[in-house]
């Protein structure tokens, strides 16, 4: 073993960075499988900040795993800079064996036999590591919740080759027809940048339209800001700032569009919802998320409401661009 890959193993021994700890939310823990990255996107300070790619032994996380479901979790969150990365390096020097890890896909199937655990996800997956035996384990276990988080940053080709995204707008496309063809409720949302060096007008159009093909059900995005210590910190051809705040809001809005026009569609229908605690809306209602990772607020009811960590059944009466609003199902 190399002196960083026992540095890097060495990460998951300091006491304010363990492995697994559980939300505030009852009923919900993250699970660290892997820190570091080994991408070197040219706006990202993550393998500078954090380190070479190293992923934990299989048998730590499931022990983990089973530990945290016997103190009654339902809901796993695998976490990784390039999650289903996860065991890549040692399979790929074929030292899967004497490393304790896995082929993602089967290390989620594993995790799925425990008893207790009814949701799993994983956060933040990349574009280049979905094989077809993970695409095929959103179809084949229950316990993977129909939503993948799988960040885009761009829409143009010009601008992800600037990114060193390392894959084009058409195969990010094709990954996602494959995952809804594996999962058709499939939720997918997504990162994006907008004003990153050198975007033309006609590269935030590939953006716009990207999204619109996809239909993600929702995104996080941003203006590009540098970073130091990373390549496009010294790109030419800044984008002006007025310009960014633009396409962002462009962005934003045809997102805010899309996100209503998803929750629309889910009127009517009924979805487990792991409560989390007092929505922000006040006036007594509770709030959770469903397996799509929706904010669900519960209208109030009678008593106190069910309890942070309870999963109720709930039936979606209306919908806003933020949320979903339903009634418990008695």
């Amino acid at each position: 073993m190399r002196v960083d890959e026992v540095r890097s193993l060495e990460r998951f021994d300091l006491p304010d960075r363990h492995p697994a700890f559980e939300s505030q939310t009852p009923g919900r823990a993250y699970l660290t499988v892997m820190e570091g990255c080994d991408m070197f996107c040219s706006f990202c300070v993550v393998p500078t900040t954090r380190g070479r790619e190293i992923s934990r032994p299989a048998e730590a996380i499931l022990r983990e795993a089973r530990a945290l479901a016997a103190r009654g979790v339902l809901e796993l969150t695998l976490l990784g800079q390039t999650v289903n990365a996860y065991g890549r390096h040692d399979l790929r020097r074929g030292r899967a064996e004497t490393a304790g890890t896995l082929p993602f896909a089967t290390l989620l199937g594993r995790l799925a036999r425990i008893p207790g655990i009814e949701r799993i996800r994983y956060t933040s997956p990349h574009p280049l590591f979905f094989d077809e035996a993970l695409v095929g384990a959103h179809a084949e276990l229950a316990a993977l919740c129909p939503h993948v988080h799988l960040p885009l940053q761009s829409g143009s080709d010009a601008v992800l080759a600037r990114m060193r995204r390392r894959y084009t707008a058409d195969q990010f496309r094709r990954l996602a027809e494959r995952l809804r063809a594996s999962r058709p409720d499939l939720a997918l949302t997504t990162d994006l940048i907008v004003g990153f060096p050198g975007e033309t007008d006609a590269d935030f159009e590939a953006t716009l339209a990207l999204v619109r093909d996809v239909g993600f059900v929702d995104s996080y995005s941003f203006k590009y800001s540098p970073r130091p210590h990373t390549r496009a910190a010294d790109f030419p051809d800044p984008v002006p700032g007025a310009v960014a705040q633009e396409r962002l809001e462009r962005l934003q809005a045809l997102q805010r569009a899309q996100t209503l026009a998803a929750h629309r569609a889910r009127v009517g229908s009924t979805t487990p919802v792991l409560v989390e605690g007092s929505s922000r809306r006040g006036g007594g209602q509770r709030f959770g998320r469903d397996p799509y990772h929706r904010v669900v607020n519960l209208a109030p009811g009678g008593g106190s409401g069910p309890a942070a960590g309870e999963v109720v059944t709930v039936r979606i009466a209306e919908a806003t661009p933020h949320s979903l609003i339903g009634e418990p199902v008695l």
